[in-house]
Parts: C-alpha cells; structure tokens; sequence
C-alpha cells in the first residue's frame, strides 16, 4: 500500500518512507491510499478472539504488502502484552475501556510500542544503518509512553519536546528520568509551541541532510492505525449491542478520535462519535459552525488535551473529503471547563464509586449527555488517575494510591535540557549531538 500527503502537494510513498518521514514534505500528514475493509466474516467470530488476535487481523489489513505475517504478528503481540478491560460503571449502560494498564499507563502505550517496534523492524533491514533520531512533542503521556517504547532500542535516539511547568510531576518523571538514548527538552512554552518546533524540523533541509529524523507524534502513521485496534475490542466486549454503540474519545490532537474514525471507515459497526473537549474547543467549535480557527491553547486540569491548532484535524477532513456535514454526522462535540469536568470526578465517584481521571470525565460527562436508553455508551479511560494524583486528590478529597509501575519512575533523578521556543536553539542542540 502507498501513503500519500492530506496536503496532496508531495508523490505518494512506501509505507517505510512515511514511517521515517513522518511528516509529508508539504508538511501534510501521511494517509493511506485506500482504507481497508475487514469482511464481514471477522465481525461473526469478533467475540471470541483475544486482543491480539483481533489487532493482527486489523495490522494485517494495513500492512500485509510491506511486513512478512511472521514480523508483524510479533510486532502486534509484543505491543499489546497487557490487558484493556471494559468496566461497566454502576448498573448503567456507560461502559469505560481502561486503557491504561500499558508499561506507562496510558493509552498511548499501543501506539508508541507498535511504532518503536516497527521502526527496530526496518532498521534492521538498512545495509548501512545510522542513528534514527525520534522527535517527539508532548502535552503529558506521549513523551512517556514514546520515551519507553523506545528505550534501548539500538540505533534509534529520541527526543521529547515537553512544555515547562505544564505537565504533572508523574507524567514527567516517566521521560526525563530514563536517560541512556532518551532526552527531555523542556520547552519554554505550550504544547502547541513544541509541536510547532517539531514540525520545523522536519522541514528544514540542512537539519533532515545532517540527521536522519522521524515524529512519534500521532502525525506519523505508525502511531496512529495501532489506535484502532482497541476500538474492535471494545465492540468485541459489547457485541450484545452491535448496532448501538456510541463512543466517547477525550479529544486533544485528535489522533484518538480519527484512529475510531478509521475503525468505522474499515466497517466497525459504531453508531456515533463523541468528540469531548476541555476549554481547548477548537474541534467543537468546528462541529458547532465548520469553521476551523487554531488559537494558543489554554491550561487545563486535563492537560494532555491542552492543544489548540490540533494536527489530526487535516486527517479528519481528508476522510470526509471536506464535508463538514458528513463529519457532523459521525461526530458529536461538546466541551467543558475544569469546573465542571471536576464536579464530574466528584460525582461518579460519589455515586458510582469509579475514580476517573479529568480526560476520561470529560469524555464520560459527554456520553451522559448523548446517549439513549437503547444505546451502549464507551468511553475512553486514557490515563490512569494517578499520574494526575495532586489534582484528583483535590478534587475527590482523599489520598489515592499511586501504583508501584508510576513510583518506580518517581524514584528517578530528572535531567532535562532547557530551551528557549525558538527553532534555531534546538537546530544547534540537536547537530550538537551529532558524533
């Protein structure tokens, strides 16, 4: 299969180019040429495969032209060597998909493990194999869940961009303590300022002539499709309500919610799209008038979804082929504030004795507001509650426990880089490293 740019402006290319590009040199995003559909026949046996199963046939789908079975049934079960339960909240018919028991815990383990894999694949395979440098920009659990994809990977560097003091003391123990071939650049700025600086780098010539750079941003295509395996599970888990399912994705950059996209475009049978902001509403806004205005994002309790210019919004519109009204169809929005995503958290745990962290209370307070009696409502739990532990803890007024995975990362000494939001200072660090 041939990946081309949303921008159409840059020759459609392998899928190994798209992977180490990352970006499309018209600085749009890589997509597949066509998007392939699952026969009818997988839907029948869904219920009684394993995630790994399920997510070797959707890899499969994807990359069967450009991965021998064998490699990528490895890459698939190495990735996803832990479980995603589905936990039904209270006796309602609201269900969370937990996506957090991955080595960081957080949902974007899938992702970044398939991605690292993939790229360890294809280096492999260079007769003349040089550093592969990973620029990555982070609002919270990217940089940890990429940081230790990636750690110790022979030949592969990587680089987390992270925006100073805007990031929970968790989240950046998981990336600035690891060390070996991982470095953390704290960034004087926003999320948006680090993804900005990122991009840059791909598009600068003499940079991408001296070093051999790629993104584990959900830009690259190797993060993204591997979110789609978990959006088959979940149907598997509620397949009692096949043609009934709502989904409810906490929404930042976007990539969550077009890998779900995806799913659909391939034949998951899900109803509808949630589309849950914080006061980030860039998206929502774009759902209430089709009109897309990228603003500086704001700081929120919900802070990995602090983004907003969100980059996945050019793959969205490439899938509805610019009809804004085609993406209404499928997609609802709403947004909220951090009052009222706290008073969430209060609330479900009050009544429904379920701890949710502030994404996935945003999402689920979208799903109660939009669902019917007849429909099965999912939403995405994307990070584990305490990698948010000071604001949780506020908010819900207790002390929870912070699992021994989070504590053996806190046990680590931080050293990240400062910089400054300019593009030149981090060219001059990133050739500094050049041997």
């Amino acid at each position: 299969m041939k990946y081309y740019s949303t921008r159409k402006q840059s020759p459609f290319t392998s899928l190994k180019e798209a992977v180490i590009r990352g970006l499309a040199p018209d600085r749009g995003l890589y997509m597949p040429e066509f998007i392939p559909k699952i026969p009818k026949a997988f839907f029948n046996n869904v219920k009684d495969m394993s995630l790994q199963e399920m997510s070797f046939v959707v890899a499969n789908a994807f990359f069967k032209d450009d991965i021998d079975a064998a490699s990528l049934k490895d890459i698939v079960y190495d990735t996803l060597n832990f479980d995603i339960p589905l936990c039904r909240i209270g006796d309602s018919n609201i269900y969370s998909l937990e996506l957090y028991y991955g080595p960081t815990m957080a949902f974007k383990d899938v992702g970044a493990r398939f991605m690292a894999r993939l790229l360890g694949y294809f280096n492999a395979m260079e007769t003349e194999q040089s550093p592969i440098n990973v620029l990555v920009a982070t609002s919270g659990d990217t940089g940890g869940a990429v940081a230790n994809g990636f750690y110790g990977v022979e030949g592969v560097r990587v680089f987390v961009l992270y925006p100073a003091n805007k990031v929970s003391n968790i989240q950046e123990s998981q990336f600035t303590t690891l060390g070996n071939n991982i470095f953390a650049i704290e960034v004087d700025g926003t999320f948006d300022d680090c993804q900005n600086l990122v991009k840059k780098a791909f598009l600068d010539y003499d940079l991408n002539d001296r070093m051999k750079l790629t993104s584990a941003n959900s830009i690259n295509i190797a993060r993204l499709i591997p979110q789609s395996f978990y959006y088959f599970y979940a149907y598997a888990k509620c397949i009692n309500n096949k043609n009934n399912i709502v989904i409810s994705v906490p929404s930042g950059n976007l990539g969550n919610l077009t890998a779900g996209l995806i799913a659909k475009k391939m034949g998951l049978p899900i109803k509808r799209f949630i589309a849950a902001n914080n006061r980030n509403d860039v998206f929502f806004k774009y759902l209430t008038d089709g009109k897309f205005q990228p603003k500086p994002s704001v700081q929120t309790i919900a802070n990995a979804m602090d983004v907003g210019n969100p980059s996945n919004f050019e793959r969205i519109v490439d899938l509805y082929a610019h009809s804004q009204s085609d993406i209404c169809d499928d997609i609802k929005g709403y947004s909220y504030d951090d009052e009222i995503i706290s008073e969430t958290m209060r609330k479900c745990y009050m009544e429904e004795h379920y701890l949710l962290d502030p994404h996935g209370a945003t999402a689920y307070k979208a799903l109660t507001e939009n669902l019917n009696r007849n429909e099965c409502g999912i939403f995405l739990e994307t990070a584990h509650p305490a990698k948010f532990k000071e604001n949780v803890d506020a908010i819900i007024e207790t002390d929870i426990p912070i699992p021994d995975k989070l504590v053996n990362f806190m046990k680590g000494i931080k050293c990240s880089i400062p910089l400054p939001n300019d593009f030149n200072a981090l060219k001059i660090l990133l050739l500094s490293t050049v041997n």
